[in-house]
């Protein structure tokens, strides 16, 4: 008993979001919330007068046929009264469509602006955590479309309702136990349907990891940036082939529930069926038996007909609102992921001057076991450069990402001029800092907004957009390109223009110098698709580049590396090796054995 108790509270429960939703609606909508409104309060009442006035039609027919006295006046305004609730009702069914769709497109709008808006105020973590992933694409999948399912439901459970109470006001001069069979007839179906729901949900819910497999195959498989690999390595066969697993194996899930919510649907809705019929038969008797009129039976065999779809529609809509309430807590779950705010407020160092300093800083990423980076210190002034040195996965990313306040160290200290990078304002951070990435963005937008989108302040500044260019090196291939920093840039739009590694990474380098005032730059293997001639020719400017603030690189190229003033050899995480290029190379240790190696390459 307690168990189905606390079922019930659970299937209550979830209708917390309905109140919300016609909330969200409102606020997108007032006036076409207002037309929902009052034309479903028209369509609900509208359908019982239309019964009543056919009631006096049929009697008053049958009355001048037995006088035989023509057509009364009386009669044709009946008539006239009856098509013009009829024409009411049609009005009322256009309207509410109309505001429907209206709604439906600003609704979608705004929850999936509500979702990509909160993105924004997620850290980084989250977005590499598989778990939030889930949730995000739970929410994106559906969230856009329930809010207003929800309340069209909610609207057409009220539109029922108020159809169901004017039948029952009817049908109660027929007889109390009409209206009692009418409402019992429709429950084992509702409570078929409000299981299957809650089996589909859940269902729905378990396998997003699947679902957003089947996206990143379909990814994949459609896009330019992968294609080439595709076709060369012939992995399109064997991709497709997993993308049809998948969907075979949520095929067969859906088909069971399908099928077994159908078979129920159509069994438990007979028990409605033999109501009707049985109903109708006790009307026909007493029209035949002479307690009622042939206009009354007409009518209650209507109103009853009709009042069985309102119980039906009424009932469904009930199921239908669980079910989108239960959608709906996917995307509330998304947006009431917990965020932890910023509290800094400093836009410069207690210490200006002092430059970058990390001390005995360890991270570890979520859920790992092992710790990313562990214990890591050293002091980077301006005007001074470091090189980050160490095989793949040593951590020499993670810790660019730390000092640009993407992860928060668990233990230790990132100090910008004194003060701790939490107590700094984001926005003044991330403009004292101008970095390039190894897996930098190629966005599919213009040349000059490739570049502006380093400094959202002079996003649209051509003058700077040029300098940024020239300092990276890109200012020639552009003013080759037709269009010039106009051009668009990538195949995925009209006219786009692809570009070949070297050119890409040198609008990279671009973007990353469009932040004039920025002091500390980071450049993450900065180099490495271009050809050896560009290479050179970055690095016989760097000093210049660089001059006045502190530059961070990350590189495999010990021809890039040695001109750091000072490199950081990290292994596992943790630095091995601290010093110059001579320093490490004189030391004979991990440096200088992959130094030697590299320049064997070269003799």
């Amino acid at each position: 008993m307690a168990e189905h108790s606390q079922s019930w509270r659970q299937y209550l429960g979830v209708f917390r979001y309905s109140q919300r939703a016609i909330g969200l609606v409102w606020q997108t909508s007032k006036p076409l919330t207002l037309v929902l409104a009052g034309a479903t309060l028209v369509a609900g009442l509208l359908p019982a007068a239309a019964a009543w006035v056919g009631q006096l039609i049929v009697d008053g027919v049958v009355a001048a046929i037995d006088a035989n006295a023509g057509v009364p006046n009386a009669l044709l305004w009946l008539v006239a009264l009856e098509g013009g609730i009829i024409a009411g009702i049609a009005a009322a069914q256009r309207a509410l469509q109309t505001a429907q769709s209206l709604l439906r497109a600003q609704l979608g709008q705004r929850v999936n602006v509500m979702i990509l808006d909160k993105a924004q105020t997620l850290q980084l973590v989250d977005f590499e955590d598989s778990e939030f992933y889930d949730k995000l694409t739970r929410a994106r999948r559906e969230a856009s479309t329930r809010p207003l399912s929800l309340v069209n439901r909610t609207f057409g459970l009220l539109q029922n309702g108020i159809s169901l109470a004017s039948f029952a006001g009817l049908l109660i001069g027929f007889s109390p136990w009409a209206v009692v069979i009418l409402l019992a007839a429709g429950l084992p179906q509702f409570f078929s349907e409000a299981k299957f729901s809650g089996d589909a949900f859940r269902l729905f819910r378990w396998r997003s990891p699947d679902t957003r497999q089947q996206m990143y195959l379909e990814t994949v498989l459609a896009r330019e940036d992968s294609a080439k690999e595709v076709k060369l390595f012939e992995l399109g066969p064997l991709l497709l082939d997993r993308y049809r697993g998948i969907f075979e194996r949520l095929y067969k899930e859906d088909r069971n529930l399908t099928l077994r919510r159908e078979t129920w649907g159509f069994i438990l809705g007979l028990i409605a069926t033999l109501a009707f019929y049985a109903t109708y038969g006790w009307i026909v008797a007493t029209t035949v038996a002479g307690a009622i009129t042939l206009g009354q039976m007409t009518m209650y065999l209507v109103v009853f007909r009709q009042g069985q779809a309102a119980v039906s529609a009424s009932l469904s809509a009930i199921g239908g609102m669980y079910e989108d309430n239960l959608y709906l807590s996917n995307l509330y779950e998304y947006l009431e992921q917990p965020v932890e705010a910023s509290t800094g407020t400093l836009t410069q160092g207690t210490t200006p001057g002092d430059g970058l300093r990390f001390e005995k800083v360890s991270f570890r990423y979520p859920g790992s076991e092992v710790d990313a980076l562990s214990q890591i210190s050293f002091h980077l002034q301006p005007g001074h450069s470091l090189a980050l040195v160490g095989e793949n996965g040593s951590g020499k990313t993670t810790l660019i990402k730390l000092l640009a306040g993407l992860y928060k160290p668990y233990e230790g200290r990132v100090l910008l001029d004194g003060s701790s990078l939490q107590d700094w304002q984001p926005e003044a951070l991330r403009r004292r800092i101008g970095i390039i990435f190894q897996d930098f963005m190629r966005y599919q937008l213009p040349v000059g907004e490739n570049i502006g989108s380093g400094d959202i302040q002079h996003f649209s500044d051509e003058a700077r957009w040029q300098k940024a260019a020239e300092r990276g090196l890109a200012e020639r291939f552009i003013e080759e390109i037709p269009g010039k920093y106009h051009a668009q840039l990538g195949r995925w739009f009209k006219d786009g223009r692809e570009l070949s590694g070297g050119q890409w990474q040198k609008i990279a380098m671009a973007r990353a110098f469009m932040r004039e005032s920025a002091d500390i730059l980071v450049l993450d293997e900065p180099t490495a698709a271009m050809d050896a001639a560009a290479e050179a020719e970055i690095f016989a400017h760097f000093s210049e580049l660089t001059k006045d603030r502190m530059a961070i690189l990350i590189s495999h190229r010990f021809s890039t590396v040695r001109i750091a003033d000072e490199i950081l050899v990290l292994e596992n995480g943790r630095i091995t090796e601290q010093g110059s290029h001579a320093d490490l190379v004189a030391a004979g240790g991990k440096y200088a054995t992959l130094f030697e190696l590299q320049a064997a390459g070269y003799q």
